[in-house]
Formats: C-alpha cells, sequence, structure tokens
C-alpha cells in the first residue's frame, strides 16, 4: 500500500509533465505558424496558377524525403484501393445505374450512351464512395494534415519532425475532423440540390412537351452551370481543412473563412482544380483500360503497370494537397495586401506575443 501511494504521485505528475509537454507542443506550433506565415506572406503572393505550381515543386524539392514518406505511408495505400474498386460491388452498382436510369427516363430524357455511362459513372462513385468514407476520414485526412504541416514547416524552415507532427495531430484532429465531414455535408448538398434541379428542369421541359433533344441540351447546360458552382465548392472544402489545420477554428467557422478568404482569387482556384481533375481523371482512365480491363497481350504488363499507375496517381494527389496549402498561403497574401491595416494588427500581435513569452 505504501508503494502505490509513493508511485501513484509521480505517475500523475509524470503525466501531467507529459500533458504539459504535449500543449507546449502545439502552441509552439501555431505561434510559429502564424509567425513565419505572416513573414512568408510578403515573400510569396501568387496571382496564376502556374506560379503555385512552381511554388509547389520548390517546396517538394526542400522536403522530398518528408513528402515521399507521406505518399509511400498514407496516400498510396488509399489510392491503390480506389483505382482498383476492391471495395466496390458491381451488382450493388449495377442496380443503382438502373434505377438512376429509369428516374432519367421518367423525366424525359433519352436514353443515349452518354446518359448511361453517366448514370453508371455516378452510381459507382456514390457506391465508392460510402464505402471508402473510412479511409478518408483516417488515412487520407491525416495525410492531408501532414502534407499542410510539412509545408509550413518549410515556410518556416524547421525539420519536419514526425513525433512532433504526432503530438500536434492528437491535439488538431477534432477540429480537422469536424471541418472535413462539414465539407462532406456541403459536398453531398451540392450533389442532391443538382439531381432536384436536374430533374425540375428536365420534368418542366417534358411536360411543356419540347423535344427530346432539347431537354438533353437543358440538362447538359445546367450539368455544366453546376459543374462550376461545384468546384468552388470543393476548393472552399480543401481550403477549410488547411485552416484547421494551420488556425484555431474548425467546421463552419472554418467553411466561412476559406470562402471569405478565396475571394479574388477564385479564377486561380478554379484552375487549380481543373488540373487536379484532368490528372487523375487521366491516371483512373488509362489504370481502367491498361489493368482492370485485359485488351491486349496476355496480361503480363499489369505487374508493372498498375503498381506504376497508383504511384503516378498518388502523387497527382500529394501535389493537389500541397498546391491547396500554397494556395491558402497566396489567398492569405492577398487578403492582407488587400487590408494593409489588418496586416499591421496581425504583426503587432506577433510581437506583443513575443514580448509576453519572453518576461517570465
Amino acid at each position: 500500500m505504501e508503494v502505490s501511494s509513493g508511485a501513484s504521485p509521480r505517475m500523475s505528475l509524470g503525466q501531467l509533465q507529459k500533458e504539459a509537454s504535449e500543449e507546449t507542443h502545439l502552441q509552439n506550433f501555431e505561434f510559429e505558424s502564424s509567425y513565419y506565415n505572416d513573414r512568408h506572406i510578403h515573400q510569396f503572393h501568387s496571382t496564376s496558377a502556374l506560379e503555385i505550381l512552381r511554388e509547389t515543386v520548390r517546396i517538394l524539392r526542400c522536403n522530398s524525403w518528408s513528402f515521399m514518406t507521406i505518399i509511400a505511408l498514407l496516400i498510396c495505400p488509399v489510392s491503390a484501393i480506389l483505382l482498383s474498386n476492391v471495395l466496390v460491388d458491381q451488382s450493388i452498382v449495377k442496380r443503382l445505374s438502373i434505377r438512376l436510369l429509369l428516374v432519367a427516363k421518367s423525366t424525359g430524357l433519352p436514353l443515349r450512351p452518354f446518359i448511361n455511362q453517366s448514370c453508371h459513372r455516378f452510381a459507382e462513385m456514390a457506391f465508392s464512395s460510402a464505402m471508402c468514407f473510412p479511409l478518408f476520414i483516417t488515412l487520407s485526412l491525416l495525410s492531408r494534415a501532414a502534407v499542410v504541416y510539412s509545408v509550413d514547416c518549410t515556410y518556416s524552415k524547421k525539420d519536419v519532425d514526425g513525433s512532433k507532427f504526432l503530438v500536434i495531430t492528437r491535439k488538431i484532429w477534432r477540429r480537422v475532423v469536424s471541418t472535413y465531414l462539414w465539407s462532406c455535408m456541403v459536398i453531398v448538398g451540392c450533389l442532391t440540390l443538382f439531381c432536384v434541379l436536374l430533374l425540375a428542369v428536365c420534368s418542366t421541359f417534358s411536360v411543356i412537351g419540347f423535344w427530346p433533344e432539347l431537354n438533353l441540351y437543358a440538362a447538359i447546360v445546367v450539368g455544366l452551370a453546376f459543374s462550376v458552382v461545384f468546384a468552388n465548392a470543393i476548393i472552399i472544402c480543401n481550403i477549410a481543412v488547411v485552416i484547421s489545420v494551420l488556425e484555431d477554428v474548425s467546421g463552419p467557422q472554418a467553411l466561412l473563412r476559406s470562402s471569405v478568404l478565396i475571394r479574388g482569387q477564385t479564377q486561380v482556384g478554379l484552375l487549380i482544380f481543373l488540373g487536379s481533375t484532368i490528372g487523375m481523371a487521366f491516371i483512373e482512365g488509362l489504370f481502367e483500360h491498361r489493368v482492370k480491363t485485359l485488351s491486349y497481350g496476355d496480361g503480363s504488363s499489369r505487374i508493372w503497370e498498375g503498381p506504376l499507375l497508383v504511384v503516378m496517381y498518388s502523387f497527382v494527389v500529394l501535389i493537389d494537397m500541397m498546391m491547396s496549402a500554397v494556395f491558402y498561403y497566396s489567398c492569405r497574401s492577398y487578403s492582407m495586401e488587400a487590408l494593409d491595416g489588418e496586416c499591421q494588427s496581425i504583426l503587432e500581435t506577433v510581437t506583443v506575443s513575443t514580448e509576453s513569452m519572453g518576461t517570465p
């Protein structure tokens, strides 16, 4: 009894010291992030997607080993599962696509090959996203946080420390997950709104008595208009996750701050999203025709083509994550140039914080 009573205060003291050390790591990360980000804002300001890509390549060259580790441990497993569709039951996808075709037929849309392929692709994407959601909210989200942390370390001229990142992740994980869940709800809401609007427009055209071809053209116009809105929603959600890692905001506040931050830089964000989407879609098409579908030879090339395409897809995903983090700094620089007084107050706040930390 005496031994346990004597060990208990030591254990509690050690636990308190450990928690205090973790809290210190988090406070230092947030302070260094704010301080060095504000300093770097005046060094990097981009008005084009090409300049952001060049900055991304520069950061990748500075910390290549850390980013390659993120690819190998976190991004590649998710990419392999996504490309192979190992979790997707094609029979369920087929039933979903048939239901979507019946709904499209009821609205007066002609069942062209384009409509058939779109329904099948939408059903496969929806089911794959639902089945892979546990991977998205764990490995994929952790990889995004690791990329943001590595970019921040590059700007602050600090070494990437894995143990420090794990300590920081334990503290910020709740707000990052909260922001990601709100982002998912925003994306699902946009898709639901698109489906309702598309059905309403097509049904109206069908009731009025327009030709089926005109009904199809109306659906294409609605789809093109929605693609712009959807791309903006994706950009806002990606920047919101970056904000939740670097700033002490989460959930709706992070989404609101993201929408305010990208004002004036929407075109750059759309170009970044377009480039990443085209790159991912191209590799997905290659994987579909060169690995999953045996359309040539005896299939022996799958042994090396499959892993190669997975690595290529993972690299595109990494570049997309890095460009989102760099785009955050660019947007913050743009907003601070527009509000020079606010920038000055932030620097004064950092100076005051530095002086207060230096006083005993």
